[in-house]
Order: C-alpha cells, then sequence, then structure tokens
C-alpha cells in the first residue's frame, strides 16, 4: 500500500494523536474501496444534470477525497446481465493519489462539488462515520437493483400515463439517488429523485418541503426552476420528486473552477477569469436573490403546501446543519424541534441555532476535543453566543441598533437600521452555491436546484453576501482562513458592483426597510455580520470562526499572545456564576466518555434532562 498512498506531516491536523492518525488513513483505504464497488456516483451537480464534460461518457469520474488523497475510479461502467446489479470495475492502484495540503480550519464529511468528497477533521466523530458507511453499504445494492429500477419506470409510467424507460446514467449526490427517465410523447427526459435514508436524516420532510419550495418558486416568482410534476410517497420507492430535466452545457462552478483539468483538487475560483464574465454571472444570481428578498414570510420555518397551489410557512426549518447534527455526530432526535415547530422572532430563531451548537458539544460522543483546553474553549464560546441570542443582541449585530457591541462603541460607521424581528422573514437556501446554478449557452441562468435545505429564515441572512464567491468555504479553504479573506474581498466588490447593476436593471434597489441590498451586504462584511450569520448556521465550523473574526468585535481586545487553546480564559468572567460552576465538572465528563469510544443510544427523556442541564435556564 505504500507504493501508492503517501502521507506528510503538513497534511495531518496538528491534533491528531497516533491513534487517530492510524484510524483516519484506515478510513480512507476502507472508503476507497467501498466506492469502486458502487454504480456511478458523480458531483452533486451531474447528480441531476451531468456538466457537458462528462457527457462524452457513460458516467461521470467518481472519487473519494480525504484532506489529503483522492480516489479517481476509471470511467468504466458495465451491465452484468447475470446479476441484479450495475457495477464498477475496481480500480487499479494508481488511483489513489497523493494529496499533501495544508490543513483547512474545519473539513467535514460532505459531498463535494466535484464528486464524493469524504473529509475528515479532528473533531469529526469517526464511529458514527463508520456507522454511515456499513449503512450504505447494505443500502447502496438495493438502490441499483434491476427491481428497483423497474419499481422507477412503473411509477413515470403510473404519473404520466406513458411509458418511461430508465436512461443512464444514474447518479448518487450528496443526499439523493437520481434516475432519469425517458417518457413516451415527451421532448426531454425527467428526473426521479428519492433520498438516500442514511444520509437525508429527515427524508419524508425533506423532499416535500424541496417540491413545496420549487412549485413555489415556479408560481410565484421568475427565478428559474426544474417544474416538479409529482410528487409523495411510493410503496416501494419511499419519498420522491419527478422533475424537469433541465439541457444546460454546464454550471457555474464548472465556468468559474480553476481546476478543472485535476479532480483531484477542489473546486476553487479561477484568477484569470475576465471582469466582465464575472460581473455577467453576479448580476444574474443578484437578480435572482433581489426577486427572493421581496417575498415576505409572518414566520421563520418550511414551506408546505396545505392545499393545492397554496403553501404557508407551517412546518420546521429543515437546515443543512439540522440534518448533520444526527448524521455525522449522533446527536439525539428527541432534542430537535418537533416537525410542526415555527418561530415567531429572529431572537427566538437564534437562540434555537445557539442552542445547536451547545448539543453537538454535550452529544458529540467522540473525537469532539481531544485536550480539556479545547473543550474548555467550545464550552466558554457557546455558551456566550447563546447568551448574546438570548438577550436580543445577535440581530441587532453590525446594524444601526446595535449599542452593545465593542465595535459598535469604538468604530464609527453609519449603519443601517436592522430588518424588521417579527412577521418579516425571508427564504433562505442553505445550499445555494454555483455548483447548483446551470448555465445556458449563453451564460443566463438555466435554472437553480436543490432547494432542499430552502427555509423563511430571519432577513437578516438575507442581507449578507454569498459566502461562494472563491467557490469553496472558508472553514474549508485549504491555505487557511487569512487567505480565504485576502482572496474574497476583491471578488466582493466585483459582487457588489453587479448586485449594484441589478438593482439598477429591476428597480428593485429599495431592497429591505428601504435600504438597498447592496448597501446592507457591504456592511455585513465590514461589521462583521458575515460572520455572525455563518457560524450560526454550521456547528463544525463555530470555534475557530467565533475566536478569529467575532470575539473582539462582540467583546473587546483580549489578552495579546494568548494560545489558541487557551482564549476561554480571557472570557470566563463573563459567565454566569452557574455557568462557571459547571464548566470543570462538564470538562471531565466530557474526557472520560470520549475514552469510552461508542456510540451513545440516547434515551429521549434522558437526552432532553441532559440538555436542559446544559442550558441554565
Amino acid at each position: 500500500m505504500t507504493n501508492c498512498i503517501y502521507t506528510s506531516k503538513r497534511s495531518m491536523p496538528k491534533l491528531f494523536d497516533c491513534d487517530k492518525r492510524h484510524n483516519f488513513v484506515t478510513r480512507i483505504l476502507k472508503r476507497a474501496l467501498q466506492v469502486s464497488n458502487h454504480l456511478e456516483t458523480s458531483n452533486a451537480t451531474a447528480a441531476r444534470h451531468a456538466s457537458s464534460k462528462h457527457q462524452q461518457t457513460e458516467i461521470a469520474h467518481p472519487f473519494v477525497e480525504i484532506h489529503y488523497f483522492s480516489y479517481h475510479p476509471p470511467s468504466i461502467r458495465q451491465f452484468d446481465h447475470s446479476t441484479e446489479l450495475l457495477s464498477l470495475k475496481p480500480p487499479p492502484s494508481q488511483f489513489i493519489k497523493r494529496r499533501s495540503l495544508p490543513v483547512p480550519v474545519h473539513r467535514h464529511f460532505q459531498r463535494h462539488s466535484v464528486g464524493i468528497m469524504i473529509e475528515g477533521p479532528d473533531d469529526f466523530d469517526y464511529l458514527v462515520w463508520d456507522k454511515n458507511d456499513e449503512e450504505w453499504e447494505l443500502l447502496q445494492p438495493k438502490l441499483r437493483q434491476r427491481s428497483t429500477l423497474h419499481a422507477v419506470e412503473d411509477l413515470g409510467t403510473a404519473k404520466f400515463g406513458s411509458t418511461a424507460k430508465w436512461v443512464s446514467p444514474m447518479s448518487i449526490g450528496g443526499y439523493n439517488i437520481i434516475y432519469r427517465l425517458k417518457v413516451e410523447g415527451f421532448d426531454s427526459e425527467v428526473l426521479v429523485r428519492r433520498p438516500i435514508s442514511c444520509y437525508a436524516q429527515f427524508p419524508v420532510e425533506k423532499t416535500s418541503i424541496e417540491a413545496a419550495t420549487m412549485m413555489y418558486l415556479e408560481k410565484h416568482t421568475k427565478i428559474p426552476v426544474a417544474r416538479t410534476f409529482f410528487h409523495g410517497e411510493d410503496p416501494k420507492l419511499g419519498s420522491f420528486i419527478i422533475m424537469e430535466y433541465i439541457e444546460h452545457p454546464q454550471c457555474m462552478s464548472t465556468a468559474h473552477n480553476a481546476t478543472n483539468e485535476d479532480v483531484s483538487k477542489p473546486f476553487t475560483l479561477n484568477p484569470d477569469i475576465p471582469e466582465e464574465v464575472l460581473q455577467n454571472h453576479y448580476r444574474h444570481v443578484a437578480t435572482c436573490l433581489l426577486e427572493l428578498s421581496q417575498h415576505k414570510f409572518p414566520r421563520i420555518g418550511s414551506l408546505v403546501e396545505v392545499s393545492p397551489g397554496t403553501f404557508s410557512i407551517a412546518a420546521r426549518p429543515i437546515t443543512k446543519n439540522m440534518n448533520d447534527m444526527p448524521q455525522l455526530a449522533n446527536i439525539p432526535s428527541a432534542i430537535l424541534p418537533p416537525q410542526l415547530k415555527t418561530y415567531q422572532t429572529a431572537d427566538e430563531y437564534y437562540v434555537w441555532l445557539a442552542e445547536m451548537h451547545i448539543a453537538q458539544l454535550v452529544f458529540q460522543q467522540n473525537d469532539l476535543v481531544s485536550t480539556k483546553q479545547e473543550c474548555r474553549n467550545k464550552f466558554v464560546a457557546r455558551q456566550l453566543f447563546r447568551r448574546l441570542a438570548r438577550d436580543g443582541k445577535l440581530s441587532k449585530f453590525g446594524f444601526k441598533e446595535d449599542n452593545w457591541s465593542a465595535q459598535s462603541k469604538t468604530k464609527s460607521m453609519k449603519l443601517s437600521s436592522m430588518p424588521s424581528n417579527s412577521d418579516s422573514f425571508r427564504l433562505y437556501c442553505d445550499d445555494l452555491r454555483p455548483s447548483n446554478i446551470l448555465l445556458t449557452p449563453s451564460d443566463a441562468i438555466a435554472a437553480i436546484i436543490d432547494w432542499e435545505f430552502t427555509y423563511a429564515a430571519p432577513s437578516q441572512f438575507s442581507l449578507d453576501p454569498p459566502w461562494w464567491l472563491l467557490l469553496d468555504t472558508p472553514d474549508q479553504w485549504d491555505a487557511g482562513l487569512d487567505n480565504w479573506v485576502t482572496l474574497y474581498e476583491p471578488r466582493l466588490g466585483t459582487w457588489i458592483s453587479a448586485m449594484k447593476k441589478a438593482e439598477e436593471d429591476t428597480k428593485l434597489n429599495v431592497g429591505i426597510a428601504g435600504v438597498p441590498l447592496s448597501t446592507y451586504m457591504r456592511e455585513s462584511w465590514e461589521t462583521g455580520r458575515f460572520w455572525l450569520t455563518y457560524v450560526a448556521r454550521k456547528s463544525w465550523a463555530f470555534e475557530t470562526i467565533f475566536w478569529m473574526y467575532l470575539d473582539e468585535r462582540f467583546f473587546g481586545p483580549c489578552e495579546q499572545g494568548l494560545p489558541r487553546n487557551h482564549y476561554w480564559k480571557a472570557r470566563i468572567d463573563l459567565l454566569s456564576e452557574d455557568e462557571r460552576n459547571s464548566m470543570e465538572p462538564f470538562v471531565e465528563r466530557k474526557m472520560e466518555t470520549m475514552k469510552e469510544r461508542k456510540i451513545v443510544d440516547w434515551d429521549p427523556e434522558a437526552s432532553k434532562r441532559r440538555f436542559a442541564e446544559m442550558l441554565f435556564d
């Protein structure tokens, strides 16, 4: 194996001990072998709409990338008529390649825009990861059985009243498997989209909400989306959406990517793209966001089709972070909000987001912390964040009404007013990114796809500039956060310019509360409100960004030269007496339970009691 796998000190997280390194490499090899037996696995975009780059072959190039290693099976597809299964020929060893890069802040298991990407940070629960692997190994043969394909064809035939035939490729995305059908009498193909149960934690809710969202957008906006023909439950297939297939030459991420010729690397923005090309693409997206900002909802939550063609916010928000909690950290579902829970105010919702960060700290049994100091860092940061949410301060931060933060008292900035705290919320999509934006040959937007993690959110979320201007996220940037910021700021200028042009073209320059969206987005970056929204939505990115970009903006300067894992010492006095007294017992308990190396089967009532102990209400 040493002939095809290479490692370096630079490619391993600093906090990994020897056992973790051994387990991590073992897991890499295991996943590479698993993927070699998977059928046509492609990137999240090709899962629905294969890009022109891969349409010359019968399947896209799947691979596994774990920080430092990439796996590229050859594009050889075979159908074994003697069995029930579609299969891939196993790869030669040379398809496991070296990847030695600086360690990013926090990387976790997700599907990357160029294939299955598997990323292992020092705080990921590897036992849960293994459990997911085992569930997938049991499930994936069933998804590609000929009997399953026949059931998909039968579903299409029944719904359209015409013969439907499956056509290659079959694709697996981050949370769904996609079957393409050719329906007699239809000029174009249609897609049958099914959630993968071991990845999509709330498959029925997720599917129903995504269908409702797409139908709402199709009916009430000019945003280009794939038409939803049917959705529901099938006795053999479970939840499904049957939607329009959108012809397109490429998606925006492929158009912007600097690493198209090296699929071992994550997507990053090509620095040589002409400014006018970026301006044109950004202006089209900005027009869609302006349209989205005009639709207001009275509560925070997910859209539900309450009667044919009528939609209402009537279900809990299914966010990507909420899906990741049980999938990646075994967070008990008993502490998640009830299915019909919606939120009346932005402050109420910020409290829930902060409590989910605490839930991850409490219930992730394995691999979350390596030292007591790291545990204290996480404890203090998360308790402070929840305190600010409960005091109604997070919703005001970075606006004219912010009279509490250290930044507001030391910097002279003329800021716009905050949006309404109630009765006026906007749709926000956690997974809106260039890989889900399909382009026409003339570089207009053919469709925006993947609306599964969309919900009415605090309007503050809609007032931030997009995180995706560099294609990869700040917490996953190989060269580190500071480098991401350095490269992001020039592109932010391009985005603001494009947004202003879109505001002029659409006459939607009154924005929200009478302030142009471009102004709000510029202020979001300048004040750090961008980072507040980002970490509020992402538990695995929370600590590093909190301490780097929010702590001193919130509370003022702290002691210079304090080591990273000792930041908590500068803020411990801001906790309540009960919180301070509970920290050391919590740290001791956390370190002891992590030694057990097990997946806990949480009792619902016991988990609620345990969670309540950490909220100090």
